[in-house]
């Protein structure tokens, strides 16, 4: 019995996907070249032997993290316990705005205009030198709560529409159940919203990754104040700054792929 040949269908896609991927590479190829040649054409000696040294050491066979490794856990510890306080702001504000309460709803709207209207470096500084002597906290504890604050303020009105999109009939058939309005929201609402607010909140965590680089600006050793320290040192300008880009797209490309791959499990769950 003759193989059955793929429908035209899935010729076009495959055709698609090949372009896609030649299209891809011919771009990453030219911009490779494009960086190799502004390289060599800069009066500056490169020297990328030296970089290992800042990432980890070997003695006698141990391994001991450099300055680039424990920044990068720095920066990592940091952004998880920022987008927990995320995750909390986000969640209170966006349950504040869908209430029937007016005063709830008015400060909801005025942290969420207030924070996203102005620059987190001035927030950082009005946190540090203002609410932290008053609070009693660290530099850590200060920079985890103005970026969780902070993206928090996004993640209200994510979490909000997320809600909102919940079907009304959804809640009224818990409601007429007898459930009362914490369990309507625990066991109904909140489960249905989390499939729809899962790619825009994880969009929202690559990006707190990235945003929590300015915490460097309150003396936390974080991976970005620890690459100035090593350029102040060194001056390997362009190889420390390259080097803490790649860790930077690795990170996030690891973030992201573990979105899409919960995204695909809760999918696959509702069929």
């Amino acid at each position: 019995m003759p193989a059955a040949r793929p429908a035209p269908r899935q010729r076009r896609q495959t055709g698609r996907t090949l372009l896609e991927v030649a299209a891809f590479a011919a771009i990453a190829v030219a911009l490779a070249w494009l960086v190799v040649r502004g390289a060599g054409a800069m009066p500056y000696r490169w020297q990328w032997e030296r970089v290992p040294g800042y990432l980890y050491k070997t003695y006698e066979g141990a391994f001991y993290p450099g300055p680039l490794l424990r920044g990068l856990g720095v920066t990592l510890w940091i952004s998880a316990a920022a987008f927990a306080t995320t995750l909390a702001a986000g969640l209170a504000a966006a349950m504040l705005a869908l209430s029937p309460s007016p005063v709830g709803r008015a400060l909801s709207r005025g942290y969420v205009e207030l924070v996203r209207n102005t620059p987190l470096l001035v927030q950082i500084y009005l946190f540090y030198f203002v609410l932290a002597p008053i609070l009693g906290i660290g530099r850590e504890a200060t920079g985890i709560l103005a970026l969780g604050l902070f993206e928090g303020a996004f993640a209200a009105e994510i979490i909000r529409a997320g809600i909102a999109a919940v079907p009304r009939g959804q809640r009224e058939a818990a409601e007429s159940l007898g459930l009362s309005p914490w369990r309507v929201q625990r066991h109904v609402i909140l489960p249905q919203a989390l499939r729809i607010v899962l790619p825009p909140l994880a969009s929202l965590a690559i990006s707190l990754v990235k945003h929590s680089a300015i915490v460097s600006a309150i003396a936390i050793f974080d991976l970005a104040n620890e690459a100035r320290s090593i350029i102040a040192d060194t001056f390997l300008t362009f190889e420390i700054w390259l080097t803490i880009a790649a860790i930077y797209l690795v990170v996030t490309l690891i973030l992201s792929g573990l979105a899409q791959l919960l995204e695909r499990r809760l999918a696959a769950g509702r069929h």
